[in-house]
């Protein structure tokens, strides 16, 4: 759950370097939610609650989307292929899934070794 909760304190932080562990776990969690709010929704006849928790933690899976991207040493703005329909969405969860790099680049450190704050 920290990992979750972690990423929801760094709200819009899009600088930095997020590990996989980090953003992977904060997309199961994120789709468990979703999940039990959708259920939720489809008893009581409504999609509100989870269009408002989908709205609530854009900034922050954005946000945890990028410092991932930074960790493979590529820019934020590849986000955007992910607009492009399957090809994008295959490319960008490549790139997602994809180890970081060991050494520091432009973006930081490696989360992997920096000391927890």
């Amino acid at each position: 759950m920290n990992w979750y909760v972690d990423v929801l304190k760094k709200y819009a932080v899009f600088n930095g370097r997020a590990r996989r562990q980090e953003y992977w776990m904060f997309f199961l969690i994120n789709l468990a939610v979703v999940i039990v709010l959708a259920i939720i929704g489809k008893i009581i006849g409504t999609s509100v609650l989870t269009l408002v928790y989908e709205l609530a933690v854009l900034l922050p899976g954005l946000g945890v989307a990028v410092r991932r991207l930074h960790d493979t040493d590529r820019s934020g703005w590849w986000i955007l292929i992910g607009l492009v329909p399957l090809v994008g969405w295959i490319i960008l969860i490549v790139f997602l899934a994809t180890e970081g790099k060991p050494q520091p680049n432009e973006y930081g450190p490696n989360p992997k070794f920096a000391p927890a704050v």
